[in-house]
């Protein structure tokens, strides 16, 4: 019997955990580094512990839709629950590659008894997703490369004279194309209908091609830290919650740059093709690992929002220290000012074509 679960799937529709039974795992899919072992401490190791479940990890979230689409086209399915973003579940969901999840039913109710409908932040449910976080993707810098004061906004971030240096992106249209707009005077209110032109991909592309020559790209969530403590690259795209990781672990001088931040949802999906011993457990992992007091319990170990209307009042300090980081935040309110809502329908429509021509623009 396949136990696996991928870290994108959680557990039981009944309040109570069932007891493993000898040998059971859950094989959990994830993006790994800082943002795996969040989990671990917050969900993995307590639900164990509380079940004797063994949970086997898979870093694999990067390529989360290729990896279940291609176990289903095999029809090998070997991934339990799948960390992944919410614009790549909508497109999994549309294809029938993942399960619609029964929120209500699934998921546990708030503090109090509030439907999990209701309690988790309007538009961040999915018809086969579960929320966990909402985090950041936005600039940073290695403040020792720029010591008379470092970039503020997207524009400076394509202004080489002023700020010169190599920059890191990542290797995705995604994010790419809005900032490029955004660097060019496009209103953050009016991205997605510019780039829903043809006009305007190509204005975006243009303005790409200003500092093509001066981008390094990444493709895991590890490396622009990595290339901005090496100062591989004094500017890097980042996840928010890597950046505070390397900042307070790591003691790196880095800076988060807020201005037009692309706000954005992560949470599980569940691949089909699933047995009825397997989705038991699932469900069983599911309920306990998105209640309110394990969301708010990841933010003691990483910088990401819980998905959960009743788990941010909880958010305190950083596990083992005096730090508290509810400052640290993508929503807190100064962070927040012109965050960008990353569009997933906008992408679950336009992905396809945009990535074969961003890909085609790589290779010129």
């Amino acid at each position: 019997m396949k136990r696996t679960l991928s870290l994108m799937a959680a557990v039981a529709i009944v309040p109570s955990m069932a007891l493993a039974a000898e040998g059971d795992s859950l094989t959990i899919v994830s993006w790994g580094g800082a943002y795996t072992m969040s989990q671990e401490k917050a969900y993995h190791e307590p639900y164990s512990e509380k079940t004797g479940t063994q949970i086997l990890r898979e870093d694999k979230s990067a390529n989360a839709l290729a990896g279940i689409r291609s176990q289903v086209e095999a029809g090998n399915v070997t991934w339990d629950v799948v960390d992944m973003l919410q614009a790549d579940a909508q497109r999994a969901c549309d294809e029938g590659l993942i399960m619609e999840i029964p929120h209500d039913e699934w998921l546990a109710p708030g503090p109090d008894g509030a439907k999990p409908t209701e309690d988790f932040i309007d538009g961040t449910l999915g018809d086969c997703f579960i929320p966990q976080i909402l985090y950041a993707t936005m600039f940073a810098y290695n403040e020792e490369a720029f010591p008379d004061g470092g970039p503020k906004t997207v524009a400076d971030v394509w202004d080489l004279e002023k700020f010169p240096g190599t920059r890191s992106l990542q290797k995705i249209p995604q994010k790419n194309l809005e900032w490029a707009l955004i660097a060019d005077g496009v209103p953050a209110d009016e991205v997605y209908e510019v780039l829903a032109t043809r006009e305007g991909q190509d204005r975006a592309f243009a303005k790409l091609d200003e500092i093509k020559d001066n981008v390094i790209w990444w493709s895991e969530g590890a490396q622009p830290p990595q290339m901005l403590a090496d100062q591989e690259a004094v500017i890097a795209t980042a996840y928010n919650g890597r950046i505070f990781n390397a900042q307070v672990n790591e003691d790196q001088p880095f800076k988060i740059m807020w201005d037009h931040q692309m706000f954005e949802v992560d949470g599980w999906v569940v691949p089909v093709d699933q047995s009825e011993d397997d989705l038991k457990l699932i469900k069983d992992y599911l309920y306990f690992a998105t209640d309110t007091q394990r969301l708010a319990d990841q933010a003691k170990y990483i910088a990401y929002a819980p998905a959960r209307k009743s788990s941010v009042p909880l958010v305190g300090k950083m596990e083992g220290t005096d730090i508290d980081m509810k400052p640290h935040m993508p929503t807190t309110p100064e962070n927040f000012e012109t965050a960008v809502q990353f569009d997933t329908s906008f992408w679950a429509d336009y992905g396809d074509q945009l990535e074969e021509r961003f890909n085609a623009w790589l290779a010129q």
